[in-house]
């Protein structure tokens, strides 16, 4: 961002997330503007209905931008316009951790019969177990992108928690549909699964900005649920608790994506708290009865 701009009502922004943000925090107060992309040099920048607003429009960027200064932990992808968040890192080393011990844990798997008596933690502590070696390092792969790229987009409090929630959620909608099925769920797919529905709609607020933005809204939209029906519709794979996550997670997403920015970073710590407390706390109960 800078105060030289060759007209007094533009701002440049480095990519279209940017831009993207930058309006979304202008219209939260209450500064109208409109994004514009030059298709000739792929520049992308925020177009101010009027013009007075430049100054005003400076300070208030300038103090979302120091107040959400980017953690150690992202880092750019290259030749991309996203983030990624290494802390993702920590998720699949406990994924790896547990697996070890998975013979200990039983009392984590999500049992129907189980679930249906009452034991609501199994819908929590399952996304934690994988059946075998070749589960995990499916989810963890996959997990690493999406998921890293979520907790970047949204923060990794809130993406945590959201793709947890949903990937329980997915494991309870199971539930329903197979009562009379004396099976089990494993894994953490259903959770990898909203990560991607999170990405899919995080551009949902563009529908604001007229045809332009709705055209980028409709392409992440059928980007994600292209890779979902590759990756999440296999034979072999739990299709209805990936659809279920996918799902839940494009509404999740799409909720966060409308979150005002100045409400990002508690909303993130609560998020943070939120997805410890279900995980450990879930875990504590599965172990202790």
């Amino acid at each position: 961002m800078s105060d030289e701009t060759p007209e007094p009502a533009l701002i440049r922004a480095r990519n279209q997330q940017q831009a993207f943000d930058w309006s979304l925090v202008l219209a939260s107060q209450g500064i109208e503007c409109a994004l514009d992309h030059n298709a000739q040099s792929g520049a992308w920048q925020l177009l101010l209905l009027e013009a007075a607003d430049h100054t005003r429009a400076l300070a208030a960027l300038r103090q979302f931008n120091q107040e959400n200064r980017r953690s150690r932990w992202e880092h750019p992808l290259p030749d991309s316009e996203l983030n990624f968040h290494a802390g993702v890192l920590a998720w699949v080393g406990v994924l790896a951790l547990l697996h070890i011990f998975s013979d200990q844990l039983t009392a984590g798997e999500f049992r129907y019969a189980a679930a249906a008596r009452g034991e609501w933690w199994r819908a929590f502590t399952a996304v934690w177990l994988h059946a075998d070696a070749a589960h995990l390092a499916s989810n963890a792969i996959m997990g690493t992108l999406l998921l890293g790229l979520a907790m970047a987009r949204f923060g990794a409090g809130l993406a945590c928690w959201a793709t947890l929630l949903a990937g329980a959620t997915a494991n309870w909608v199971a539930l329903e549909f197979r009562r009379t099925e004396l099976g089990y769920g494993l894994g953490a797919s259903g959770m990898v699964m909203a990560a991607l529905g999170m990405m899919a709609a995080q551009a949902l607020p563009l529908w604001r900005h007229g045809r332009r933005g709705t055209r980028v809204l409709l392409a992440g939209l059928a980007g994600g649920t292209l890779m979902f029906v590759q990756f999440g519709t296999a034979i072999t794979t739990d299709v209805l608790a990936h659809a279920v996550g996918f799902g839940a997670g494009l509404v999740l997403g799409g909720l966060a994506a409308f979150l005002p920015p100045r409400l990002s970073s508690p909303a993130n710590r609560l998020g943070g708290l939120a997805f410890v407390a279900l995980s450990v706390g879930s875990w504590l109960v599965a172990l202790t009865r």
